[in-house]
């Protein structure tokens, strides 16, 4: 089956989907108040899934399931921009 050369590759697309995630991880906490956090992306068949678990301090300013979600859109979001530079 013929491939297009210029599509992202799965592993730059979990890639990207993942240092998004962990990117607004961080904005939001310093790297020291989480407890703990996983990202998990796979990518296939077309198919993205994003799965954000982050544990910080009951204290922390932001809402640490709040923070998952937001990660989990911004990595999505990440992945639509790389297809549609992509496709430029």
């Amino acid at each position: 089956m013929p491939t297009d050369e210029t599509e992202p590759t799965d592993e730059t697309v979990v890639e990207t989907a993942a240092e998004a995630a962990e990117g607004v991880i961080f904005a939001r906490y310093k790297q020291s108040q989480v407890k703990d956090f996983d990202v998990t992306v796979t990518f296939e068949d077309g198919v993205l899934e994003v799965d954000v678990y982050v544990n910080a301090p009951d204290e922390a300013e932001a809402d640490a399931e709040a923070v998952a979600d937001e990660a989990a859109r911004a990595a999505r979001e990440a992945v639509d921009e790389l297809f549609e530079a992509d496709a430029a």
